[in-house]
């Protein structure tokens, strides 16, 4: 049999292939000419609904929403409900749903918080504590649905320093075995800023009282105007803790790690034909 059904098209759609960072390097160098809205079409047009966005409601996640809305993309977002958020955080998530009529899918643990300090006892008291914390209440949500979708639509910004001032646009995340995209990673402070006064871009309100950036209402404060962006976030536990890891970038931005998708997908995001004669 040929033509449509024949063997080289079953072949090629049940042949698969690894696709590593080190692939990614060239379309890396390409992509940093491309606007945050050129990035998202090209997700949305690679991946279609097997791409989504993610946001923590802070505003780059939430100029990202605004995006999508711009464009009418119909992308789905998922947001990461902890059980322990501010109420400003899940009143934010409500109005992105109302007001911009996206479809907003949120993650939650497998535990309450309560069941897991009856469990484990008080986590976040420590920097190893705060890791298992992290993970059971933010990744864990987010791997139960890593079969879901091919690529993930961040917003991390290499202004915000540290681990994420080498931030790449395009990274694998091979525990979701996906492509990470962060079509937002040249914007500086002052563009993101811009950005949202211009377009009116829903905010948190915790923005507006000291929060640099929003986590868990038991790891979250106020930062004061000259600690940097990230002082706020786990306090208690000194400089040992900066990231939850739900990023994976800010594990380990180093490497070459992969993940497996059909050769056919490869194909597309690289840009090339895979012959599959014999």
């Amino acid at each position: 049999m040929t033509g449509r059904f024949g063997p080289v098209a079953i072949r090629k759609q049940l042949s698969m292939a690894r696709l590593t960072q080190a692939d990614l390097v060239d379309l890396n160098k390409t992509f940093e000419q491309r606007t945050p809205a050129e990035l998202l079409s090209w997700c949305f047009e690679m991946f279609g609904s097997r791409v989504a966005a993610l946001t923590s409601m802070q505003k780059s996640g939430n100029v990202v929403c605004h995006m999508l809305k711009t464009l009418e993309l119909p992308v789905k977002v998922l947001f990461v409900d902890t059980g322990v958020l501010f109420a400003e955080t899940l009143e934010t998530r409500d109005r992105l749903i109302a007001e911009y009529g996206l479809d907003i899918q949120t993650l939650k643990p497998r535990r309450t918080m309560e069941q897991q300090t009856s469990e484990f006892g008080v986590l976040y008291l420590t920097p190893e504590g705060q890791q298992q914390c992290c993970t059971m209440r933010k990744n864990e949500p987010l791997l139960d649905v890593s079969g879901d979708f091919d690529c993930l639509v961040g917003s991390l910004r290499r202004s915000d320093g540290g681990k994420r001032a080498q931030c790449p646009i395009l990274a694998v995340d091979p525990p979701m075995n996906c492509l990470r995209v962060n079509p937002l990673v040249n914007l500086g402070d002052k563009e993101l800023q811009d950005y949202i006064v211009e377009n009116a871009v829903i905010i948190n309100p915790l923005h507006e009282q000291g929060f640099s950036t929003v986590g868990c209402n038991r790891c979250t404060t106020p930062v004061l105007p000259a600690e940097p962006k990230r002082a706020g976030r786990w306090r208690h536990l000194g400089p040992w803790a900066v990231y939850c890891g739900i990023n994976p970038t800010d594990l380990d931005p180093s490497g070459s790690p992969a993940v497996e998708f059909s050769q056919d997908l490869v194909d597309r995001i690289l840009d090339r034909e895979t012959d599959f004669m014999i």
